[in-house]
Formats: structure tokens, C-alpha cells, sequence
């Protein structure tokens, strides 16, 4: 091992010695209920495919079909030559669904906060940012170079607090909170970040990346479900999760879009989604305009699964969607569970530091209205074994 590259060699090791060290599971099945995981049949308790929809026919079809058509790849950025009509469709599509006038699609969700939150706030600028709020907001921020300062997680007021101290000191200012934080499965208390943020003549933004296809009516999202439309300004999306296919999407105030088509990096300067993606996420809409019952399924088995978790006596945090986190604290305790659970037929990942802060480790469980009450109970009686087995329930 060369000397340079040694400190690496050492925090690998350290990251092992204290049970953070990912170890990463290889599939070979499509997404579903059930997937083939390392050559073994598990049921599948942790993807974020809410609604089936990764391996649901008529966007495979739809994949096909354009693959086709158009071929593969975009071949170039969106403002050269990697526009189709697809993408117009889209983004189109999109915007009608979430009731606003404009939208812009990107890459990733990662890559459409990456892209935003620059374009919108700079060095002369500050930032308000739920102190939970993901990693790739956070990178965003880091990006814009404007001052960041952290509220309290979901607290309306903390936020007015800091609003009223510093607002004054800066040209333009930002809030920016998750809509669902994807840890721990609560929700932004939206409709009052919304008044204070208002009150302040600040930009307001949400991600709604676990909230696409999950909160709403028929999974229009967290500004659905608090009927705030036209209100926020910018609402961010992923298509990789409730959607089941891959992409990002930036939706409201159509300055904030034009903008966006102007100076959002990714945007300008990494190739458009591609063809059987853009199709895949066209033909998601179309299952989600005509019928509720994805969404409706996906909550049924929500309920279903955390009440009786609760009732076995397992700490599932402040959740109150489909994300349920399963809180054993320490990382070790969280590892040695996961693979328990594997032995046993349930495939559900640990997570601990710096997923998680740390001392708060986890299983975070999925749930899917691809899952039968059978599946649900199959994972329930994993997870009553493995807790008694471990000492984390009684």
C-alpha cells in the first residue's frame, strides 16, 4: 500500500471495527416484493419502490416501445441537441399533474438540487435549511456559496426565529426543507414554514422526493396534501422512487423553470434523460391519473405494518408515512439485526452514521403496495424473532 493512500486503508478499517462499514448486496432479480439477493430469494423490505411501478408492464412496454422509436441515449445536453418531444411531453404532463404552470426535468433528483438551488441564491445570499434536511440539499447549498444557516427540524418557529435575526443581512434568502425526510418518515409542517417564509420575502422550496406518488391526492405530493399550490415556489421531485423509474424534476413558479432552462448546471451541462426513462415516467403518470389505488394499497399496508410493529413493541420514531424506521440506536446492534433478518428471509438494510446521525442507527423498513398482507406478515414474524433474539423486544 503506497503511504499516500494509507489514511485511506486505516478509515476503512475503522468504519469496519465500528460496524459503519457498508457492505453492499448485489441483486439479480427485477425490483418487487421479492427480489434474488446475492443468489438468495428475500422478501424485499427496504427499495423505494412505493407503488410496484420499477417493474410494473406498461412502463416496460412503454421503455420499449420508445427504444425503438428513438433509441437509447439523449446524445447530447438538453439546449444542444438532447430535447425530444418526449421530454416536452413530460414536463408538460408533470406540471399538469402537480397543478402548476411550468416544469423542468433533470437527470437525478440529486443533480435537480444541485442545479437549483445555485441558479437561485449565491455568496450575497442566505439559505434557511432544515437541519435534517438530505444530503444533496445540502451539497447544493454548499455550491451556492450563500451563508447557510440551520433551523430546528421542523419547527415553524425556530425558523422564524432565525429569519428575524438574520434576514435583513442579505440580499435574497432561501428556505428549503424536505417535504417527507426519508430517515425518519415525518413531514414537513409545510403550511406554517410556508406563512413564516412568506412573512419574510423569502424564496421557498421543497423537496419532495419520498413524497412524489406517496402524500396527495393520488400522489401529488406534500404541497397537495396541504392544498398550498401556487404558494411554494419550487417544488423539487425524484423519479426513482414512487415513479419506479430514474430522473429528477423541478416543478412550479415558471420564472424559477425558464431560469432553470437558462443557468441550471446539469441542465446545460450533462446529457438529457434518457429515452426509455422519459417513456417509463410518462407511462407512471398514466397510471397514477387514472386510478388511486397504488396509492391507496401503499397506505393500507402502511398501517397495517407500523401498528403492528408498534404492537410487538419496536420504536418506529415520528413516522407517519410508509418510511418506517425501526430505531435500535446502536450501528453494531443495526448490522447484526439486518443480517439476521437476511438469515431469515427478509432482506431490510441497516443504517447508521453519517446516514444517520450518530446513536441513531436503524432498520428502515419500505413499505410497498407491491407487498400482500402474507408478505407483511412473513416480515412481521421475522422481525418478532430477531427482536426477541437480540434482546430488543421483549
Amino acid at each position: 500500500m503506497e503511504q499516500k493512500l494509507k489514511w485511506i486503508e486505516d478509515e476503512i478499517n475503522q468504519l469496519k471495527e465500528g460496524g459503519l462499514y457498508n457492505r453492499i448486496r448485489t441483486l439479480s432479480s427485477p425490483q418487487g416484493a421479492w427480489l434474488v439477493v446475492d443468489g438468495e430469494r428475500k422478501l424485499n423490505l427496504c427499495s423505494n419502490n412505493y407503488l410496484g411501478l420499477a417493474n410494473h408492464p406498461r412502463l416496460v412496454k412503454a421503455a420499449q416501445d420508445a427504444v425503438e422509436e428513438y433509441g437509447v441515449g439523449p446524445a447530447a445536453v438538453r439546449t444542444i441537441a438532447g430535447t425530444t418531444d418526449l421530454h416536452i411531453m413530460f414536463e408538460e404532463r408533470m406540471a399538469a399533474f402537480k397543478k402548476v404552470t411550468s416544469a423542468i426535468s433533470f437527470q437525478s433528483g440529486f443533480n435537480a438540487n444541485l442545479g437549483t438551488i445555485p441558479a437561485l441564491v449565491g455568496k450575497d445570499d442566505v439559505i434557511f435549511s432544515d437541519e435534517l434536511n438530505h444530503a444533496s440539499i445540502i451539497d447544493g447549498c454548499r455550491l451556492s456559496r450563500a451563508k447557510i444557516i440551520r433551523f430546528a427540524h421542523g419547527d415553524p418557529d425556530d425558523l422564524e426565529r432565525v429569519l428575524g435575526e438574520q434576514r435583513s443581512n442579505f440580499l435574497r434568502a432561501m428556505v428549503i426543507t424536505d417535504g417527507v425526510f426519508s430517515m425518519d418518515g415525518d413531514i414537513a409542517p409545510l403550511d406554517r414554514i410556508y406563512e413564516v417564509s412568506k412573512s419574510y420575502d423569502a424564496i421557498l422550496m421543497v423537496d419532495d422526493a419520498h413524497g412524489e406518488g406517496v402524500m396527495g391526492n393520488g400522489g401529488r405530493g406534500i404541497v397537495d396534501h396541504y392544498n398550498l399550490h401556487g404558494k411554494v415556489d419550487i417544488e423539487v421531485g425524484t423519479l426513482s422512487k414512487a415513479f419506479g423509474v430514474v430522473g429528477g424534476v423541478v416543478a412550479g413558479n415558471p420564472l424559477v423553470v425558464e431560469w432553470l432552462r437558462q443557468r441550471g448546471r446539469p441542465f446545460l451541462f450533462s446529457s438529457a434523460m434518457t429515452i426509455p426513462d422519459i417513456a417509463a415516467c410518462i407511462a407512471a403518470l398514466d397510471v397514477l391519473e387514472e386510478s388511486t389505488e397504488l396509492v391507496d394499497k401503499l397506505w393500507k399496508n402502511t398501517d397495517y405494518f407500523k401498528s403492528q410493529m408498534r404492537d410487538l413493541g419496536f420504536d418506529t420514531g415520528e413516522s407517519v408515512t410508509p418510511i418506517i424506521p425501526v430505531m435500535l440506536r446502536e450501528a453494531p446492534l443495526a448490522q447484526q439485526f439486518s443480517r439476521e433478518l437476511f438469515e431469515k428471509g427478509v432482506f431490510a438494510m441497516a443504517l447508521g452514521y453519517p446516514t444517520v446521525p450518530a446513536g441513531k442507527a436503524r432498520i428502515r423498513v419500505m413499505i410497498s403496495a407491491s407487498h400482500s398482507t402474507q408478505d407483511l406478515d412473513q416480515g412481521l414474524a421475522a422481525f418478532k424473532k430477531v427482536g426477541r433474539q437480540l434482546g430488543v423486544i421483549s
